[in-house]
């Protein structure tokens, strides 16, 4: 690790202490000899995090940092492998380029390509609206926040750069605690990790870390940091069973099958500022099982099938699944959707999807050849599942490669369903938007009059700047649908296109929150709020300090500091008026 201004380095114990580690010296030499003396203000710092021995590196681009005045320190990227399915059959693997380092204040980039002369050159998502200037073969651009981004060069979508730059972790724990399990910087390998109630996992920056590391039957315990989990089968960090989960910071690649994490039969789960890229066959990202209150934000996924999935029953799980947020994030899927939700479930006692928020969020790419499976955001229930009540607001879609930019359908998909589902219900699509000329004609099918799709309202829905809307100028004969272009079939009632002045509803929202909560000082939390009636903004008062409140997404997170019962009003408005709750939370 190098900081400028430079900081107390870790002993060499605490970086050896959790074992397996085989290549520490190149830590200890940069940590010892800062790579400048550079003076930037106070706010103005800068952790970069070196390449283990052994760890194989990408030298397609080479990268340079520093803050205003200072000099330039190198960062290195990893060398990670990413899949293209070729419509002949057969998968095409390529190597791509992933680097990252810790700021704050402001950084200057300078981003090299080393194969050929830069034609063109951007960086994405283009909604951060950051502007970049090409020397020779050089790219320099400044971020004043941190920034998961692409660096893409000549058009290149694979043989492209993936530089992570976080906040700086100024919360590191104690490598001495005992409910730590430190792992510093190095190689580290080994069986699976079994995470105990109220322990913290901490990968270092620099850490590469080539175990399982599972949430198995536990409560309150996290996994974080700026290490890189890598080569594991089968899910870098399931959770299985377990309350008030945090998942924070880490980087997850080149695993040879599976996913990042199967969230399962779990609640108080929370998966934030994670990156993940894989290549792997049914390469998820995260897949939420018949779980509740879970939130997944700030994440940088680049997926060889599903980004994120939200599911019924499958294998041993059961139960309904409810009040998930998803928001703040950046999801790329070189196969299959960003997101997808309800295709699995229990014929035999049908399940029930609800209260779901997709919220801030850029969707680079999107490329799936099969029909059955397009979609940038799809709702596709089938095992008797019911999807009712999706908020999709503030979501901005990229021109991607093959595909639709949204998909509802009720499915009875034989390849994994032994039923219909029962239906979608009550969606809400505000302020999205897609620039492009790769989109597909969506879809909105019903399966049949008794399994349905009823009351989908499409408020400020932007396709090329134009909004689409059901008194827009066109020849008369034409739906509002026709110009997404999207086909409604006849199993579809209450499809609404409205444009941003229109109020969604004539009645107000009627909240959906439980009257209590309970949670711990210091326990990973999430409580959230839904309404029907098409929601457009919430309010909190009284809340216990440690938790903050997503005013559009409707959701409690944080970590309370103090004990106590606390009453807390919660109010849902939309054009027609507003309401309120009161939730008295207990924090033990």
């Amino acid at each position: 690790m190098t900081e400028n201004p430079s900081r107390t380095s870790l002993s060499r114990r605490a970086v050896l202490q959790a074992g397996g580690a085989v290549a520490v010296a190149g830590y200890l030499a940069t940590a010892a000899n800062p790579a400048s003396a550079q003076e930037p203000s106070a706010e103005d710092r800068l952790v970069t995090y070196p390449i283990p021995e052994g760890v194989a590196r990408n030298s397609t681009f080479t990268v340079a940092v520093k803050n205003p005045g200072g000099q330039w320190t190198p960062v290195e990227a990893y060398n990670v492998r990413l899949k293209e399915i070729k419509l002949t059959g057969g998968d095409q693997f390529y190597q791509s380029s992933v680097a990252s380092f810790d700021f704050s204040g402001t950084v200057e980039v300078k981003v090299t390509f080393t194969k050929a002369e830069v034609e063109q050159a951007r960086v994405r998502p283009l909604s951060y609206g950051i502007e970049s200037e090409v020397e020779d073969r050089s790219i320099h651009f400044t971020l004043t926040e941190p920034r998961k981004v692409v660096v893409e060069v000549n058009g290149l979508l694979y043989d492209c750069l993936h530089l992570l730059a976080n906040a700086i972790d100024d919360d590191a724990p104690d490598p001495e605690d005992p409910g730590v399990v430190y792992f510093g910087p190095g190689v580290h390998t080994g069986g699976e990790l079994a995470v105990q109630s109220g322990q913290t996992v901490y990968l270092a920056g620099g850490a590469v870390v080539k175990r399982k590391i599972a949430f198995n039957g536990v409560e309150n315990a996290s996994l974080r940091g700026r290490g890189v989990i890598t080569g594991v089968d089968w899910g870098a960090a399931p959770v299985r069973s377990s309350k008030n989960i945090l998942i924070e910071g880490v980087t997850v690649m080149n695993n040879p099958t599976g996913n990042l994490c199967d969230i399962g039969e779990s609640e108080q789960v929370t998966v934030r500022d994670v990156s993940y890229f894989s290549s792997a066959k049914w390469g998820d990202g995260i897949d939420v099982f018949c779980s509740s209150e879970v939130l997944i934000e700030g994440m940088f996924m680049r997926s060889s099938d599903d980004c994120i999935a939200l599911y019924a029953h499958r294998n041993d799980y059961y139960g309904d699944v409810r009040n998930i947020t998803i928001r703040g994030s950046a999801l790329w899927a070189d196969l299959a959707h960003p997101i997808n939700i309800g295709t699995h479930g229990n014929t035999e006692e049908p399940e029930v999807l609800e209260n779901i928020v997709i919220s801030d969020l850029d969707i680079l790419d999107h490329r799936e050849p099969q029909q059955n499976y397009q979609g940038c955001i799809a709702i596709n229930p089938g095992d008797s599942n019911l999807v009712r009540n999706v908020r999709i607001q503030d979501v901005r879609v990229e021109d991607f490669r093959i595909g639709q930019i949204i998909h509802m359908r009720v499915a009875y998909n034989k390849s994994y369903n032994t039923s219909a589902g029962r239906g979608i219900e009550s969606v809400f699509v505000r302020d999205m938007s897609y620039e492009g000329t790769h989109a597909d004609t969506a879809l909105l099918l019903g399966y049949d009059a008794d399994h349905g799709i009823k009351d989908v309202v499409f408020q400020n829905f932007k396709v090329n700047g134009k909004v689409i809307a059901d008194n827009m100028a066109k020849p008369g004969w034409y739906k509002a649908s026709d110009m997404v272009p999207m086909h409604v079939n006849e199993h579809v009632t209450g499809v609404r296109f409205l444009k941003p002045e229109t109020a969604p509803s004539t009645t107000p929202p009627a909240i959906i929150a439980a009257g209590e909560a309970r949670t711990k000082t210091g326990a990973n939390t999430v409580y959230t709020v839904s309404a029907t009636g098409f929601p457009e903004a919430f309010e909190a008062e009284g809340l216990p300090e440690g938790l903050v409140f997503d005013t559009a997404a409707g959701v409690v997170s944080g970590a309370a500091v103090e004990t106590g019962s606390y009453d807390v009003t919660f109010s849902a408005a939309n054009g027609a008026g507003t309401v309120e709750h009161t939730t008295t939370f207990t924090v033990a």
